[in-house]
């Protein structure tokens, strides 16, 4: 199966747990050797990373913490998984997708070998920059949010976080801007390679932030630049942010079809023809 996350509240869980779990896969059919580690993150003062060629400083005070590299590290550590001391989880990472008027508002931030100019994270650093300093589900995301505004990426990528009571899942929006929602604790996702969230409450990122967080410009950065395409004012990601391509139809949404018909049996009329076409396997 192509690469696909799932997350389930604790409430949606039999023993009461939250879970995350995510397939790596290759689209070359290549397979990439991974290992188990522990990590003692005491005494690194930087790290840089091997595709962007970026140096970030670290602060003091990292945990302990588990991670899944790469055996062969030519494209660098890509730790993509683990928990820390803490008892907090993330996984990096699910790829996403995106459209032009994203990438026309706040581009990408890539390595140009020309002038040397690094490149912003990705997949390959996201776990060694947050998860040893991570105190929470919550305190992840935002930590993972500060570096993107100030470093920004070259990839669009979902990011879960979790901990003994809640799961956040966070997902890149162009170079520099982000959103994360709490995952309900009644509710399972299942999550293939496009953006998930449909709906964001814009006035809890910027009040309680209660189940909703953002980077602090993006309701101004939306509207300047058009982006939300609903007409009722409330703001839907992935339409504004997500891709619209055919191959969401036939390789993204059929996966999570798939998922929810196994999980939920009876949720729907999966298998049933028109009228029940929003249950079918290529809808949104």
């Amino acid at each position: 199966m192509p690469c696909t996350t799932i997350l389930v509240g604790k409430k949606a869980s039999f023993d009461g747990s939250t879970i995350v779990a995510r397939n790596e896969d290759s689209s070359n059919g290549e397979f990439c050797p991974k290992r188990f580690v522990s990590v003692d993150p005491a005494g690194k003062t930087s790290y840089t990373s091997v595709i962007s060629h970026l140096t970030v400083p670290l602060p003091q005070g990292g945990v302990r913490y588990t991670a899944m590299p790469n055996a062969d590290l030519k494209e660098g550590l890509w730790e993509e998984a683990g928990f820390n001391a803490r008892n907090v989880g993330m996984s990096a990472t699910e790829t996403l997708t995106t459209n032009e008027r994203v990438l026309a508002a706040d581009p990408l931030v890539r390595y140009d070998a020309t002038t040397g100019t690094p490149g912003g994270i990705g997949e390959e650093d996201m776990v060694t920059l947050v998860l040893p300093y991570a105190t929470s589900a919550r305190d992840g995301v935002l930590r993972l949010g500060a570096l993107l505004e100030r470093y920004g990426t070259y990839e669009m990528n979902g990011i879960a976080f979790s901990d003994v009571d809640e799961i956040w899942w966070l997902e890149t929006v162009g170079g520099h801007h982000w959103i994360a929602r709490r995952v309900p604790d009644d509710c399972y996702v299942t999550m293939p390679n496009q953006l998930g969230i449909d709906s964001f409450d814009l006035d809890d990122a910027y009040g309680e932030k209660h189940c909703h967080l953002c980077s602090p410009d993006l309701r101004e950065w939306v509207a300047a630049n058009h982006l939300d395409l609903s007409l009722d004012g409330q703001l839907n990601p992935r339409d504004a942010f997500g891709s619209h391509s055919d191959s969401d139809h036939v390789y993204n949404t059929p996966r999570a079809w798939a998922i929810q018909r196994f999980l939920s049996p009876t949720a729907g009329p999966w298998d049933r023809a028109l009228p029940a076409e929003d249950f079918g396997p290529e809808c949104d």
